[in-house]
Order: C-alpha cells, then sequence, then structure tokens
C-alpha cells in the first residue's frame, strides 16, 4: 500500500450527500466518490423533517465501502447550517431535526423582536436576519413544542450530531455553532445574555471547539458492526460553507467568493467581524471560518431554484437535464424579465416556474413561457444580484476586488460563470468544483500537523485541480440590465 495519506470527508448538501476518498501524497490531493445517495426531506402531519437516521446508514454504508481502500488516516464530516437535533439525558433523540425550510419559523422572527429588537440582535451577533436562523428555530420550540425542550439534555446541531452517533462525544464545532446567531462573534463564545433573555436552557449548548480538533475515533460498537477499524474522527470546519472558503484557491490576500450550489454563499474573509450600520441595511452575516477567521458574506438564493424549476418539469412529465436547460436558456432573448432571487415566496418547495412567471406578473415585466426564457431568467438574475452584493461588500470594506473566485458544484455550469463575469465585471475563476469535500480534507490534514497553514492548503488545492477563469463580455449591455435590476429591487 501506499504510504499517502488517507481522508474519508462525508460532505452532506441539501439535496444529496456523498462519501468522499481522499489521498494526500504531500503536494496534491486525488479525489474519488466512493457513495452517493439522496438526502431527502419528509413530511409528516405538516413538519418538514430530515431523516437523520437514513442518513446515518448512509454514513454506514460509505464507512462499509471504504474498507476496500485500506488504512484511513482520519474522517470528517460537514453539513448545511442552522438545523439541530435534540439530546435527552439518556443521550437518545428527541425527535428528528425539522428542515430550516419548514413553516414552523415563519412567524417566529417578530416574537424574537418583541424581546430583542432587529437592530440590537444584529449588533450583538452580526448575523444576516433570516427566518431560518437557528435562533427563530428554538424560538419556535419555545412557542409551539416546549415539550420537546423539556426532554432536551442537549441540542447538537446536525454535524456534531451525527459525530455524536458515530463516537458518542457531544462538542459544538467553532464554524457551524457561528450560523446560530446565539454566539457572540466579538468573543467567540455563545451569547448567554441574548440565550437567557430569549428563555432558552442553557444546558443546550455544549462546549466550543475550533475546526482542526481531534475528536474521539469511531465507537468500538461501530467497528464491531461494521466490522472495520477504528478511525481518527477530527472535527472539521464543519459548516459546508466554512469547508468550501477552505479550497479556495487564492493567489491574493484579498477576495471574493462564492461558494456556489444550492445556495449562494458570497463574501470575503475578515481577521475580524465587520458589524455596523452598512452591514446591518444590507443585511450581511458574519459567520466563523477556519482559525476564527470571520466569513463576511451574504446568502443569496442559488441553484436551488434552477433545481426546484427542474423537478417541477420532471414532475409534469418532461424528463429534462441541466444541460437541455442551459441549451434552452441561450436560445431565448436576453433580459426579458429578472427576479430577486431572495423573494420569501421562492423559499419553499413547490411549482417554482409558476412562482417566477407570479413575481414578473405582478412586476409589470415580459412573463416567461418557456423553459428556456424561466431559466434565462433566473441565471441573469442571479448574475445580477451578484454584481449588487459585490457593490454592497466593497462598499463595507472600502477597497476593490478585481477577482471573483467561484467554488463548489455551481462551477460546472459555465453559463453562470460568464454571465457572473459579465455581470460584475471582475475575471471569475472557476473551481475546484469539489470545494467543499477538498476543504474537509484540508482541515483533517492540519488537525493531523500534514499541512501546516491555511495558505499552505490552499496551494496544495489550487496545484491539484483545473480552474477556469471567464474575462468579462458585453459590459455595455449588462450595465443597462443593472439599471432596471435596481429600479425593481433596490
Amino acid at each position: 500500500m501506499s504510504d499517502n495519506k488517507q481522508l474519508l470527508a462525508f460532505d452532506f448538501g441539501a439535496s444529496s450527500g456523498r462519501a468522499m476518498l481522499g489521498s494526500f501524497d504531500g503536494k496534491k490531493i486525488d479525489l474519488q466518490e466512493i457513495h452517493r445517495f439522496a438526502n431527502d426531506p419528509v413530511m409528516v402531519n405538516g413538519t418538514l423533517y430530515w431523516d437523520v437516521l437514513r442518513l446515518f446508514h448512509e454514513i454506514k454504508q460509505g464507512l462499509i465501502k471504504a474498507k476496500n481502500f485500506g488504512k484511513i488516516d482520519s474522517l470528517g464530516i460537514d453539513t448545511w447550517g442552522v438545523d439541530f437535533g435534540l439530546i435527552d439525558k439518556y443521550g437518545q433523540l428527541v425527535a428528528n431535526p425539522v428542515h430550516y425550510r419548514d413553516t414552523r419559523t415563519m412567524d417566529m422572527m417578530d416574537e424574537v423582536f418583541k424581546v430583542i429588537p432587529r437592530d440590537e440582535l444584529y449588533k450583538l451577533t452580526g448575523i444576516q436576519i433570516i427566518f431560518f436562523n437557528s435562533i427563530f428555530q428554538m424560538a419556535a420550540l419555545l412557542h409551539k413544542r416546549p415539550d420537546l425542550l423539556e426532554q432536551a439534555d442537549t441540542a447538537l446541531f446536525m454535524p456534531d450530531l451525527l459525530l455524536y452517533l458515530l463516537t458518542g462525544r457531544k462538542k459544538a464545532e467553532y464554524t457551524m455553532a457561528s450560523t446560530t446567531q446565539l454566539l457572540d462573534p466579538i468573543r467567540g463564545e455563545w451569547a448567554f445574555d441574548l440565550i437567557d433573555r430569549l428563555g432558552l436552557p442553557r444546558k443546550l449548548f455544549c462546549e466550543l471547539e475550533d475546526a482542526g480538533t481531534k475528536a474521539l475515533p469511531l465507537s468500538a460498537e461501530l467497528c464491531e458492526e461494521l466490522g472495520i477499524d477504528p478511525i481518527e474522527t477530527i472535527a472539521v470546519a464543519s459548516h459546508d460553507t466554512a469547508s468550501a472558503v477552505v479550497s479556495v484557491p487564492a493567489r491574493e490576500e484579498d477576495f471574493i467568493y462564492i461558494s456556489s450550489g444550492t445556495w449562494s454563499l458570497m463574501g470575503i474573509e475578515s481577521d475580524k467581524p465587520l458589524i455596523n450600520e452598512k452591514s446591518f441595511q444590507y443585511n450581511f452575516t458574519n459567520e466563523g471560518g477556519y482559525g476564527r477567521k470571520t466569513r463576511f458574506l451574504k446568502n443569496i438564493m442559488g441553484l436551488w431554484l434552477i433545481q426546484e424549476s427542474r423537478r417541477q418539469w420532471i414532475r409534469e412529465g418532461a424528463e429534462v437535464s441541466y444541460a437541455d436547460m442551459e441549451r434552452e436558456a441561450l436560445t431565448c432573448k436576453p433580459f426579458q424579465c429578472l427576479i430577486d432571487p431572495d423573494d420569501l415566496s421562492l423559499s419553499t418547495p413547490g411549482n417554482m416556474p409558476k412562482r417566477i412567471r407570479k413575481l414578473c406578473e405582478q412586476t409589470g415585466q415580459y412573463v416567461p413561457q418557456t423553459r428556456g426564457e424561466v431559466v434565462r431568467c433566473i441565471y441573469e438574475s442571479l448574475a445580477l444580484k451578484y454584481r449588487a452584493t459585490k457593490e454592497q461588500i466593497e462598499d463595507v470594506a472600502g477597497r476593490k476586488y478585481p477577482v471573483l473566485h467561484v467554488v463548489g458544484g455551481g462551477t460546472k455550469d459555465g453559463l453562470l460563470s460568464q454571465f457572473t463575469a459579465n455581470a460584475t465585471g471582475s475575471r471569475v475563476v472557476a473551481g475546484p468544483i469539489e470545494a467543499t469535500a477538498l476543504g474537509n480534507m484540508a482541515v483533517q490534514l492540519m488537525g493531523q500537523g500534514e499541512i501546516k497553514s491555511l495558505e499552505e492548503a490552499r496551494k496544495v488545492i489550487a496545484n491539484s485541480f483545473e480552474l477556469k477563469h471567464y474575462e468579462p463580455q458585453d459590459q455595455d449591455v449588462w450595465e443597462q440590465a443593472l439599471e432596471r435590476y435596481k429600479k425593481l429591487y433596490y
């Protein structure tokens, strides 16, 4: 067998998950997917849940498949943010975690603002106000399911929960905790004064630990069940965007990134939080990154709009691929209609093309009729949203960013990358596609001491995968479209 370090990354997205095997030879990381599975939420009696036991089963399948590749030196787990499971005093899961797109939080922001006004909440936490944040989910439990809180001894956020099921360890990894709107971003600790004002039990909140911390090995019971050797687990930058940002192959010290997938997470890396009137006005968030850096960013509805549109067309009987949708979009007239990707009506599952048509009608624009027109509307609107967000970042940071790095699954979509360059007027560097898994593995390697710094990790990742470059085109046309877009939505 090779002396290469072998790493296992479990990467959970909002619609699918996979086990990725990485091999590190000291200079680059080679990746292969060894297990992929669906991550389908389940609606039960009006509540949308994550099927967490199925996800744990899929982790076991990934571990069994990994046996075929020899010794695994470590593993890490990353997931989406904000969601959590409750564990009782006996160590058992109280209920399935609820999906962030569930409607239970829709009326909770106003309830929280009665206790802590919106502007004060932002000053205390620096987190973008969004209806599904953990703070509003916990408020929903207080108001609607206090019985669950009474049973609970601990709240574990999704990657921490999955590591607990694997090892029995109860901790809160910092980058994930930072998404909750219950953390003090200046002190880097739980905001217990805020938690007390809301009436939440302090016992729910575990001890914080930094990304790169070695955790417990897989439990003896699990190893016996699966017939595998113990594997060291590492608390990686377990929020998937935090892992993706680790893998941005930037040579510049300062850069704008977009982690492009179901969501588009767009921002910069900062040594400290940026919390002021402008960041509040623009509704930016300050989340934790590797090494306690701050990810100053905005959550933008991303390829969810494309994914949900495709699901609707498939329900209607059209076996349409993403490549088909892109080809159809290219045949359509540009800039016929534009939407705000973050309109609340687009945030939940359902007939996305119908909702987009309704928004266009309400704003007095051309109403898209064909699949291609709907797709072109989404892509152009996303690119213009990126441009407007870039201007806001530059306004708060007080500097210009000529290069924009796009990482993640959205980089497979060349049309959106080109539109992003056109709209922003910046050179776009796209890749790596597997940004989250690579960031997960890079933090494992830093936790083992195989990579010495974040800068070294980024050099390794840049050497490992081909990047694509897109230069701005058709600037005058996109500037005119930007003016229309701002008149409609700003």
